[in-house]
């Protein structure tokens, strides 16, 4: 590093500029020159949905007595139907702790359909609920047996100021 004297001639400080900017030029090149190429579609890859995709929208929270009752939209992309799939949930109240565990039977799915799913959590209120994981999917399968990689198709979304993700 260089300390500028206030007796040094302005060539001397256009010099150093100089050597500066082209060290930073250098830097850049090497930089980029360190990245790994990657095709244009490799981006598009990891945001492009399966074709397979299921769909789970958390969409309302009801009040119920001494319970709460959400709705869930599935949305099966793929072209096999699903004869089972249970999802084990945990829910969290709004500072994160767990308010409770349970699985959720989900099936059966049509292929290429929407449909609704309600259920009742007994002794949780609606208002306690801060979010929702998809910790696993605990069964998966159609009606030539058990699928592979149910929870990465899966994509969660939600319509309410509580989260749903996995």
């Amino acid at each position: 590093m260089h300390t500028l004297k206030p007796t040094r001639p302005l060539t001397h400080l256009r010099h150093c500029a100089a050597r500066c900017r082209a060290l930073a030029c250098a830097l850049a090149v090497a930089s980029i020159a360190l990245v790994p190429a990657m095709p244009a579609a490799a981006s598009t890859e990891t945001d492009a949905e399966p074709p397979d995709a299921i769909e789970i929208e958390l969409n309302k929270l009801e009040p119920a007595a001494d319970a709460c009752r959400p709705y869930l939209v599935f949305h099966n992309r793929g072209e096999t139907a699903l004869d089972a799939l249970t999802l084990e949930l945990v829910l969290f109240d709004a500072d994160g702790f767990i308010l409770r565990h349970f699985t959720l039977d989900a099936a059966p799915l049509a292929a290429g359909k929407t449909s609704v799913k309600l259920f009742e959590i007994p002794g949780v209120a609606c208002s306690a609920i801060g979010r929702i994981l998809l910790n696993q999917v605990t069964a998966c399968a159609g009606s030539d047996g058990a699928l592979d990689h149910c929870l990465q198709r899966i994509r969660a979304a939600s319509r309410l100021p509580v989260d749903f993700f996995k």
